[in-house]
């Protein structure tokens, strides 16, 4: 889908056996050194700002069901992610797959109108 990304990571979605609720678990290269809290911190920030309604975060201890009537695209979960070392990160994203895509289909209605 983006030829800049091929073989530059790599990740699965996968249905848990709950409702609604799905997760992203995303395992990647980067091309610049970073320590996990630094990208913690990045996705806080952006959930904050530029992205803020789109991309949600969380250091809450959390389960599946948290994440039902959610309308972020994306709730990063800053416990559930490691670094392995300074330029290979695993990430986990926690989504509504019905309440969440609703919300998203509306944010693009907003973009287009």
């Amino acid at each position: 889908v983006l030829p800049e990304l091929n073989g530059k990571l790599t990740g699965m979605a996968f249905r848990i056996p709950s409702v609604d609720v799905s997760v992203v678990d995303l395992t990647c290269e980067l091309d610049k050194p970073a320590t996990y809290e630094e990208i913690c911190a990045a996705m806080k920030e952006a959930s904050e700002g530029s992205m803020k309604g789109t991309l949600a975060y969380t250091e809450d201890m959390v389960v599946s069901s948290d994440f039902r009537g959610i309308g972020a695209s994306s709730i990063f979960d800053a416990n559930a992610g490691i670094a392995l070392d300074d330029t290979f990160v695993k990430v986990v994203s926690w989504y509504d797959n019905e309440y969440g895509y609703t919300c998203n289909m509306l944010r693009l209605v907003e973009h287009i109108a």
